[in-house]
């Protein structure tokens, strides 16, 4: 039985520069405060590993998605001069993962198609 679930996931790490921990946290913080706003996402917050970071975050469809990246665009730009983005996932229902393709080609993301399960 396929899933009805539209529910998306990005899944991004980060290497951060060697004596920039401190300033990405600090983006971090910023990134936290405007995602907070956005109707569409679910959970959203960073976690660290010494100088790696992932960014744990879902979103209703594929429309939430498409809001955040445009809302923190100019913060993930900032991030990027201080980090490297090392992997990026993008977990969804192939109907929603449809509607992203074109649009996240340039970041080079790694598709996961979610055929089976439910959420509550």
């Amino acid at each position: 039985m396929a899933t009805k679930d539209t529910c998306c996931t990005i899944v991004p790490y980060f290497k951060i520069a060697s004596g920039k921990i401190e300033d990405f946290k600090t983006l971090c913080e910023r990134f936290v405060e405007k995602t907070n706003n956005e109707a569409k996402c679910i959970y959203y917050g960073f976690s660290f590993n010494g100088e790696q970071a992932h960014c744990r975050e879902g979103y209703e469809d594929a429309e939430g998605v498409l809001t955040h990246l445009e809302n923190v665009g100019s913060l993930l730009e900032e991030a990027l001069t201080i980090s490297e983005l090392t992997c990026l996932e993008i977990h969804g229902s192939e109907a929603e993962l449809a509607k992203l393709r074109e649009p996240l080609a340039h970041l080079k993301p790694k598709f996961f198609v979610l055929e089976y399960g439910f959420r509550r």
